[in-house]
């Protein structure tokens, strides 16, 4: 794939926002799809310390969920044999790339950030096809995943490699405070932000000295390789970044239960990273960094503005399908203005422009793959039988629809005491109940397990206030039209999951991050 020119270089696509010539922006994009297409339907290797490694068998057939007939690539089926392989191959590696200066461990880092911004047309082109994503949705990614990358550097930077001169005891002594690498992370990724999020988890702990073997996401194995080869191509040493695509039933455990693993970074379900969290540690501990969904509460009191209440809440539910973490999927409003609100909810919603995410100024597309669907029509069953579909609630036919994994945007308005109000579902299917006022929507917001995102919109300031002192999420936002409860932005909003949305209270864009994949040393050196 080649890089976009440089004039595309000069604009920046976030998920919320943008200040795009938007004719350049898609004529560029066009480009790289048809750039990306041309590319479709080869085979792909796994790479293990820095060779392409052939694997017979049933290989992974990648197709993209808005035709499913159009196959984006067939990649290598990992065994067990080759997750130890690579475990091996990171544990080769990962002595000397600690002993780097770090200096030059950012040095590279930052050249992969570079290569992200000159391929990220390519990039986005190719998520758009396979995960379903928008064209907004899809350059955000790649322009976060540059983004986190130069945001961890800068940890590193600021705080100078992480060696600190500390307090004398004795006039003798020289103490030094050093912080260092585990050793081998196992970095296991889901297909929401196939790129973002692999990016974030991995460069974090290659710029602190770690090695890396890497799974993504059986539906997004092809955005995968693509980060491997941004690596490869940045002067990462080989071995030191060990790209697997595999089935996760054969090789997920495998791969965070190896001996040669010092340490997990996970996105994905709470049920997987709580297995992991309570399987990983066995002759010690060892450090799991794990990002586990939620159940995003937006909450609508009698004083919002409505029609940005409305557009924040349609927004950050239907964006990629409320396929993302942090998208909302509850809303709690007031009783007061619970019509109006939802009368332009639904006028909102109906103007949305439906269908193949790759073309110009769709925002809606498909889910990623039939058990989403299957997940969906089990879910919009129940909120027929416990309250009312006031839009959607069907699969999307005709038109192009019948090709993927298309259903409708849906909206139901349901009883508190349904579980559709806490069980995270991550297809586009949103609850809306009313509540008597503030202190009944923190209570019913706080009673899911999850705790990772949650916004509100209010004029009144004590409820602001009470909104941030009482609600039980890591990332809170106040009358964000543009989103909801999403759209955090590394160096801007820290992605930190509370209570069943995550493991350590630190998240990913946020400032603490790169120091969880290092250890603390101390040194005191006597003086002759």
């Amino acid at each position: 794939m080649t890089a976009a020119p440089a004039a595309a270089a000069q604009f920046k696509v976030t998920y919320t926002s943008a200040n795009v010539d938007w004719e350049l922006f898609h004529r560029l994009f066009d480009e790289a799809l048809a750039a990306v297409r041309a590319q479709c339907g080869r085979d792909h290797s796994l790479y293990i310390g820095g060779e392409p490694v052939a694997v017979a068998g049933d290989a992974i057939v990648d197709v993209a969920p808005a035709d499913t007939s159009l196959v984006l690539g067939r990649f290598a089926p990992a065994g067990v044999e080759h997750v130890d392989r690579a475990v091996r191959a990171a544990h080769a590696a990962q002595g000397g790339w600690a002993r780097r200066p770090w200096l030059e461990r950012v040095a590279t880092l930052r050249r992969a950030a570079a290569l992200i911004r000159e391929r990220k047309f390519q990039l986005a082109a190719l998520m758009s096809l396979e995960v379903g994503k928008s064209r907004l949705e899809a350059m955000g990614d790649a322009e976060e995943s540059a983004d986190l990358i130069d945001y961890y550097c800068q940890q590193v930077e600021d705080a100078r490699g992480f060696v600190r001169q500390m307090a004398k005891v004795t006039p003798v002594e020289r103490n030094t405070d050093v912080l260092r690498p585990y050793g081998v992370f196992a970095c296991i990724a889901p297909f929401n932000f196939p790129l973002a999020l692999s990016t974030g988890m991995s460069s974090a702990a290659l710029v602190a000295g770690n090695a890396v073997v890497y799974k993504p996401a059986q539906d997004t194995p092809w955005t995968g390789l693509k980060l491997y080869e941004v690596y490869r191509d940045a002067g990462l040493p080989p071995g030191v970044f060990n790209y697997l695509t595999g089935r996760g039933a054969v090789i997920g455990d495998a791969l965070w239960q190896h001996p040669g693993v010092d340490g997990v970074v996970f996105t994905g379900s709470q049920a997987v990273g709580m297995r992991i969290y309570r399987g990983l540690s066995q002759r010690w501990v060892k450090p799991c960094l794990l990002e586990m969904g939620g159940k995003n509460a937006c909450l609508v009191t009698d004083s919002a503005d409505l029609d940005a209440a409305a557009e924040g809440v349609m927004r950050s539910a239907f964006s990629l399908q409320n396929q993302k973490c942090s998208a909302t999927s509850r809303v709690y409003v007031h009783r007061a203005v619970a019509r109006p609100f939802l009368e332009r909810l639904l006028e909102k919603t109906r103007t949305m422009k439906m269908g193949d995410p790759a073309a110009r100024d769709v925002f809606y597309g498909p889910v990623i793959n039939a058990d989403a669907v299957q997940k969906f029509e089990r879910a919009v069953a129940q909120a027929r039988r416990e309250g009312t579909i006031l839009l959607g609630g069907e699969r999307l036919t005709g038109g192009g629809f019948d090709r993927g994994h298309f259903v409708a945007p849906t909206i139901a308005e349901l009883p508190l005491t349904s579980s559709l109000f806490l069980e995270e579902l991550f297809v586009p299917l949103v609850a809306v109940g009313q509540v008597a006022g503030l202190d009944e929507a923190i209570a019913e917001t706080n009673k899911a397990e999850y705790g990772l995102t949650a916004g509100i919109f209010s004029k009144k300031p004590e409820e602001i206030e009470r909104f941030f002192d009482e609600i039980e999420a890591g990332v809170c936002y106040v009358n964000k039209r543009t989103g909801a409860t999403t759209g955090a932005w590394p160096g801007a909003q820290p992605f930190t999951g509370w209570k069943g949305s995550g493991s350590t209270g630190k998240g990913g864009c946020g400032p603490y991050y790169v120091a969880q994949f290092m250890r603390e040393q101390s040194r005191t050196v006597i003086e002759a």
